[in-house]
């Protein structure tokens, strides 16, 4: 009989989440960027070993994070929102992985993580990532160390997690990674690129709107990315267009490797002024789980 079992993935922002996530199913399931905030909603990968019989279903979480008064960065709104998307996900799992980052000495964010960890009676298996650039943890009751890069010790802390799976059928064919649909990956993208290739506000300042997609034998894809002011919309679009041809050229070679197929995306810029603080609109990019 087959074991399945739900896993939440908690850390602080860039604690290497997503970038675990990838590596394990081997496919681009979650955006990753330096930047906290790249991923603001949790993301479904399905890692599934035929050989085993064991389906675990991963919940890529938003890191738990704390915001500055009067930050360009984000709004209380938004951080409200991308905070509860993660403790969503705890109620959701059956088992929690607590990622820890080791080149950044434990803050504020640890502490509200732990505390809340303190009132969950659910199995924990607290992870240190990031053994590439670091070899030791001054904190105490880690179970297991990890290097996305090399997959190093992947192996021990699956064979861990399988120890708490239940016997039932698979929830997903095996062939699954992900059961993110179309229209949220490509935003997901396109929002990669805004961080990668923009400065320190406007990615913050901006959402993603994907208005059509037809998923053919071309992935014909028309979207929108909403910024807040002129000023940010002229950054974005660039001189004669150069920075939004720039992402919208990189965001349609990274959906062409992951759907397989040619991919013609149109991209266009809108002014949504002070969308943050639009409730319609944050229910329509957080909507509820």
């Amino acid at each position: 009989m087959p074991k399945v079992w739900y896993i939440a993935i908690l850390g602080r922002p860039n604690a290497g989440k997503s970038t675990f996530i990838n590596a394990l199913i081997g496919e681009k399931v979650s955006a990753i960027s330096p930047r906290p905030q790249t991923t603001q909603r949790s993301v479904t990968a399905i890692y599934t070993n035929s050989k085993k019989e064991v389906q675990m279903i991963f919940l890529d979480t938003p890191g738990i994070h704390e915001v500055e008064k009067n930050s360009l960065k984000t709004s209380p709104n938004i951080n409200e929102r991308i905070n509860a998307e993660a403790f969503i996900s705890l109620r959701e799992a059956d088992v929690i992985l607590r990622l820890i980052d080791p080149t950044r000495p434990q803050g504020i964010e640890d502490e509200r993580i732990d505390t809340v960890l303190s009132f969950i009676s659910k199995p924990i298996i607290r992870v240190e990532t990031k053994q590439d650039l670091v070899k030791s943890y001054p904190g105490k009751n880690i179970d297991f160390k990890i290097n996305s890069t090399t997959q190093e010790n992947f192996e021990p802390l699956l064979e861990k997690i399988e120890e708490f799976l239940l016997e039932g059928p698979y929830l997903y064919d095996e062939d699954y990674y992900t059961d993110q649909p179309v229209d949220f990956r490509v935003s997901e993208i396109i929002r990669e690129q805004l961080f990668a290739e923009l400065g320190e506000e406007i990615p913050y300042a901006s959402y993603v709107e994907i208005a059509n997609v037809d998923n053919g034998n071309i992935l014909s894809i028309q979207a929108y990315i909403h910024t807040e002011t002129e000023s940010q919309k002229k950054i974005l679009i660039g001189k004669n267009g150069s920075k939004i041809q720039e992402i919208g050229i990189k965001s349609r070679l990274i959906l062409e490797g992951i759907f397989g197929k040619k991919v013609f995306l149109g991209l266009r810029v809108k002014v949504d002024k002070n969308w943050r603080k639009n409730q319609k609109t944050l229910e329509k990019l957080f909507p509820k789980r």
